[in-house]
């Protein structure tokens, strides 16, 4: 569901190292025409270069998970409140979450909007919130829709879209805009077992056949709070979520994830009444790739020019 930079390994460098090679990265990327800076920290445009280099690792993604015969869903980029509380994400991850509001006002009220903008003033206070959503991960419309049961042998569905995180930061590995491909199944506990389990080395080899440093770790969501940081403990002692990490920076910096594993248990089946073929509470289990992540890994390790990328990349690409 949620992809995170873990801290899997020690750095042995400063921060300030860091934030240097961040910088250096997201400078080249934007120098030489990949990336359009938007004037906000975690949003750009993308240019003809990266949408090459993005649909390949997209189409390839789909290509590995063919086995699977999923089902196809597409959803928009916002949800409804409604439902979006029924996923619990705001006791989770409030920091990251963000509600879309509008204008109900009358003549009045837009004048009054109209002259705090004219004094310099924030105005979005005179917006209502609109009962929608930025969508945090782009399967939570799915469990609303499969409801009821679930057939003997589980459903498996195909799911990509925008998500939205409000996470501004310079990294350019951190966008607060992304786009998420998932397969996700419902079904029993030992179905979803299965399937996050099965995917592993299948998406390890795929992002392997394209020149990069793949390490698979055990890692948490970033949880909000005190009780968040139980919350991450229990998961990573459960090992409910693995996270594909690559050593964007170089090896003496913490390894960044481009994709992820999890296992949610009953979380979703509870929430939105899913049983199984016998009457008991469904589980669930997706993997994730973290399509943006994944390119700019690509650029990072490779350069800018898929042209002069190594011939086994570019095969395993079809570039």
């Amino acid at each position: 569901m949620t992809i995170t930079e873990p801290t899997t390994t020690t750095p042995s460098a400063p921060a300030s190292d860091l934030d240097a090679a961040r910088a250096a990265l997201r400078a080249r990327l934007l120098a030489d025409g990949v990336l359009i800076d938007l004037g906000s920290p975690g949003l750009y445009g993308r240019t003809g270069v990266f949408e090459r280099v993005y649909t390949a690792v997209d189409t390839a993604a789909v290509a590995s998970q063919q086995d699977l015969d999923a089902e196809v869903l597409r959803f928009p980029p916002v949800e409804p409140l409604a439902a979006f509380e029924r996923t619990d994400y705001i006791a989770s991850f409030p920091d990251l979450a963000a509600s879309i509001s509008g204008f109900t006002g009358d003549d009045r009220t837009h004048r009054a909007l109209l002259a705090a903008r004219e004094r310099g003033e924030r105005w979005e206070g005179f917006l209502e919130p609109a009962d929608l959503m930025l969508t945090p991960a782009v399967c939570h419309p799915v469990y609303g829709l499969v409801g009821g049961r679930v057939p003997q042998d589980g459903r498996t569905f195909d799911i990509v879209g925008d998500s939205f995180r409000r996470e501004p930061s310079l990294d350019p590995m951190r966008l607060q805009a992304f786009h998420m491909h998932e397969f996700v199944h419902i079904g029993t506990p030992a179905s979803a077992q299965h399937h996050r389990d099965d995917r592993i080395p299948v998406m390890r080899a795929l992002l392997e056949s394209f020149g990069l440093e793949i390490d698979v770790v055990p890692a948490n969501d970033p949880f909000f709070g005190r009780v968040g940081q139980m919350l991450a403990r229990n998961q990573v002692e459960q090992a409910l979520k693995f996270e594909f990490v690559t050593p964007v920076y170089g090896p003496e910096h913490p390894a960044t994830a481009i994709g992820s594993a999890n296992l949610h248990e009953d979380h979703f089946g509870t929430s939105f009444g899913i049983r199984t073929a016998d009457g008991e509470v469904a589980h669930s289990a997706c993997v994730a790739f973290g399509l943006e992540r994944i390119t700019i890994a690509l650029f990072a390790a490779h350069g800018t020019d898929p042209d002069a990328w190594p011939a086994p990349v570019r095969a395993a690409l079809a570039l």
